[in-house]
């Protein structure tokens, strides 16, 4: 299902452009276990099984809970499949979202990704920029790639991206070693990152949504939602679709803990937007 929406490349690896995100597979407010933990499997087995493989996550979701449950759902892993995790960040015992990176922390944060989730080394390092939170500052990233980078000559990491980053701080990483991927929060009403989506797939550079339906607070618009009904598809997968169309080094991760949701997201692999659909569309993101 999942390969209908093409592939790109992360570094060696090529995916399905429709990949999945762990986040919500934690508690609430990604924190502590899931009410579900059996549905949680299931989710992650329904994914692999309608051909998800590229995968995202973080030991801080949770923390380690997401880790923990991909390892239980799918391992031995699939050989096809790619999963990403990122470092930069820990959980308070309050569930606050703390900064980790300086570089001692971040090795240990890749070591203890590598041993939850049982592999060898990890396929993909994204290191999460504090910046503003959900937008991204202006500091350096050169002592904390460096330590990535450094770890990644080691073996223990494939490849390197980050989030949360501007293009200036994508720059600086790439004279230190090569990044495939950036995570970043665009949407269908979030369109900061329209240049630097454009900028990265001129350089073969996968560009990853987060929050490609909101995060925390789901998108709202009359128009998408009118939009979605004139084409009998719920306004997530319109916006979905949207995601796709909009560049073809853009990689989806949206993520759910329902099976219902799952295969919704999946569905919007093959949706097709017409002309005129994605001129109403496009129109949201300019007010």
């Amino acid at each position: 299902m999942t390969d209908t929406a093409g592939t790109f490349k992360l570094g060696d690896r090529t995916v399905n452009r429709m990949g999945y995100g762990a986040m919500q597979l934690a508690g609430p407010g990604v924190f502590g276990p899931p009410k579900d933990r059996a549905q949680a499997i299931a989710v992650l087995r329904e994914a692999i099984a309608s051909g998800v493989n590229h995968i995202d996550t973080s030991d801080y979701y949770g923390p380690f809970v997401t880790n923990e449950i991909i390892r239980e759902a799918l391992y031995p892993y699939p050989k096809n499949l790619v999963i990403v995790t990122k470092v930069g960040g820990k959980r308070g015992s309050d569930a606050s979202w703390l900064p980790a990176n300086t570089p001692a922390e971040l090795v240990s944060a890749v070591h203890d990704n590598v041993k939850r989730l049982g592999v060898d080394a990890m396929d993909v390092v994204n290191l999460r920029l504090m910046g503003r939170i959900h937008e991204p500052g202006d500091e350096s990233v050169a002592e904390m790639f460096t330590a990535l980078a450094e770890l990644q000559r080691k073996g223990l990491i494939r490849h390197l991206g980050l989030s949360n980053a501007t293009s200036a701080q994508v720059a600086e990483a790439q004279r230190i070693a090569p990044v495939v991927c950036v995570q970043n929060h665009y949407n269908l009403v979030h369109r900061h990152d329209d240049a630097l989506i454009d900028e990265l797939s001129g350089k073969g550079i996968a560009y990853v949504p987060f929050f490609p339906l909101g995060g925390f607070s789901p998108l709202q618009s009359s128009a998408l939602s009118d939009v979605a009904k004139k084409l009998d598809k719920t306004p997530m997968q319109v916006a979905l679709a949207w995601l796709l169309h909009r560049a073809p080094n853009i990689l989806l991760i949206p993520g759910t803990s329902s099976l219902g949701h799952l295969r919704e997201n999946l569905a919007a692999a093959s949706l097709k937007l017409p002309s005129g659909v994605l001129t109403q569309l496009e129109a949201i993101g300019k007010k």
